[in-house]
């Protein structure tokens, strides 16, 4: 989660986050297999990448923590030069940072001599300015922002298979077919990003609209 406020004359990032292993993870002595990472950038940006690993994958904590990990530095290496000024601009630098992101979780898959699926992980990329906020996400989870009004936008929402609980992952060869992106442009006081856990309580499901009686306390 992120929200804005004054602080010396400028808007500054408050950043709170967690990722937590579930109770049947814990009865079973599984680790947490969800990453998350969040920065805040040079010049009034800031990148969250939420990464789900899959309860099925041996190695998915690695896959999500080499996701989110990838993807907030590359974001962060391609802000340095300022942010985009339109919104076909912004989906390029995501689909960049996916790219990245994909190619450092098969690296890791071949040093252990691994399959990508060992692998496996959701991604979430959420960035934003004071004026404006960009996401891109494969699989499950959603992006959400607060806007000066108190209203809560979803740049991106679940993404699902074909079946139910078929979650599309981003470590498949397809990952880009299936990336879902959103883009806002206008005045950002709040944003957050979620993995499967908190869908039912952060989300008015089917419709996966946000939930103001969960972000607004926030």
């Amino acid at each position: 989660m992120g929200d804005t406020q004054p602080s010396a004359g400028q808007r500054r990032w408050h950043l709170a986050g967690v990722s937590a292993r579930g109770l049947s993870h814990i009865k079973a002595g599984m680790p947490c297999q969800d990453s998350h990472v969040c920065r805040e950038l040079a010049g009034g940006a800031v990148v969250i990448a939420v990464a789900d690993g899959a309860g099925s994958a041996a190695l998915s904590q690695l896959g999500s923590a080499r996701a989110a990990l990838a993807a907030v530095e590359w974001v962060e290496e391609l802000l340095q030069g300022g942010c985009p000024a339109e919104e076909a601009e912004w989906r390029a630098l995501l689909t960049a940072t996916l790219e990245t992101a994909h190619e450092s979780v098969l690296n890791a898959a071949r040093k252990r001599n691994v399959t990508p699926r060992e692998l496996a992980t959701t991604l979430i990329v959420l960035i934003a300015t004071p004026t404006c906020a960009a996401a891109v996400q494969v699989g499950d989870g959603a992006a959400v922002v607060a806007t000066a009004d108190n209203r809560l936008v979803a740049l991106t929402v679940p993404q699902r298979g074909e079946f139910v609980n078929e979650t599309r992952f981003f470590t498949a060869p397809e990952y880009l077919e299936s990336a879902h992106y959103g883009f806002f442009r206008g005045p950002v006081t709040g944003l957050g990003a979620l993995s499967d856990g908190l869908q039912l309580l952060a989300l008015k499901m089917p419709e996966a609209t946000p939930h103001p009686a969960f972000f607004l306390p926030l």
